[in-house]
């Protein structure tokens, strides 16, 4: 491989050393988020994220609910505009999610439950922002400045944020195990698909990419889709596979391509209907059937697959731009704030 051509390409492969910190020491942080959750008046949880961080939103609703046994909502920003009239939040613990922690619709959330005596959570980049202002406790995602206007290294710093969380909940030697163990896994798994990322091509110029995904692989099939989505402007949607049965797949096509994360029934029909596919798996029958096979280690708890998921589709996303000419640490005029409302 050459040397490195971009700022995404490099933020990539700084995952693992972003993680491998975190894994040193969780921080205060952390354990005032886990008071925040176990006090005696909340039985539920409502996050406000918006893009990237919508996503790890979508990975704390399966994470939390399956190990925590805590009910977990996204908030619609829209709603708290206006102070006065934003939804009441009762018995709610108010999660905000921004690397930047300067949106202010997401900043807008966590201030009306400040104004309901709510407990209130920052996961951000930026423990001086706006969002932070507003926390109760704060969890400093500790990534270093990200410049490229991809999320990478920000978003895997959330979603092992969120894990860490629930380590300081309810905590797990095997959990803990598996955190100490996934730096050095997503290490290997950046370095093989920016070296390989050739392998992706068949997907260039493809009229839409459908992406799949169950469970915690959810949140990595809606960070996959859009990943490929914002890097090289190609229509890329993500799907539950019960979702994607329900009539979305009639848009498969020949001219289509699927990406599926750790597939089930889905699986055979998809690629009977699709043109490339591209299969994340520990299985090797379900691997066999795609045009680019992507193994995932056996053995993996749920949420360490998901965030391993993502990473193929990182080095894909970047690949394809690169292939369209796309300026991958500036792609289409995007920004890397984005000052929703």
């Amino acid at each position: 491989m050459a040397e490195l051509s971009s700022l995404l390409e490099r933020e990539i492969g700084e995952q693992a050393g972003v993680l491998a910190d975190r894994a040193v020491d969780a921080g205060d942080g952390v354990r005032a988020a886990a008071a925040a959750l176990t006090a005696d008046d909340v039985d539920h949880v409502v996050i406000a994220a918006r893009g990237s961080s919508d996503n790890a939103a979508r990975f704390a609703q399966y994470l939390f609910g399956e190990e925590l046994r805590l009910h977990v909502g996204l908030a619609a920003p829209w709603l708290f505009r206006v102070p006065d009239r934003a939804p009441a939040l009762r018995r709610a613990a108010v999660i905000g999610i921004s690397q930047s922690g300067r949106s202010p619709d997401i900043v807008a959330v966590l201030a009306a439950a400040a104004s309901q005596a709510r407990p209130t959570i920052a996961l951000t980049d930026d423990p001086d922002s706006p969002l932070a202002e507003q926390a109760d406790a704060v969890i400093p995602l500790l990534a270093g400045q990200e410049r490229s206007v991809a999320a990478t290294k920000t978003y895997l710093a959330s979603l092992y944020a969120l894990v860490e969380l629930v380590e300081a909940i309810r905590p797990r030697p095997e959990r803990r195990e598996w955190l100490g163990r996934l730096p050095a896994l997503v290490g290997e798994v950046a370095t093989q698909m920016l070296l390989e990322r050739e392998r992706f091509d068949p997907l260039s110029g493809l009229r839409l990419i459908t992406v799949t995904g169950r469970g915690l692989a959810y949140s990595a099939a809606c960070e996959s889709a859009l990943k490929l989505r914002e890097l090289t402007g190609a229509p890329a949607e993500a799907f539950s596979p019960a979702d994607l049965m329900h009539g979305p797949i009639a848009a498969l096509t020949p001219a289509g391509g699927a990406w599926l994360i750790e597939p089930g029934e889905e699986l055979d029909e998809v690629v009977a209907r699709a043109g490339p596919t591209v299969v994340l798996s520990a299985d090797l029958r379900q691997l066999a059937t795609a045009t680019v096979p992507i193994p995932l280690p056996r053995g993996l708890p749920g949420w360490a697959s998901a965030m391993l998921a993502v990473v193929p589709a990182q080095a894909a996303a970047l690949r394809l731009a690169e292939r369209a000419g796309v300026d991958v640490d500036h792609p289409h005029g995007l920004s890397k704030v984005t000052l929703t409302h």
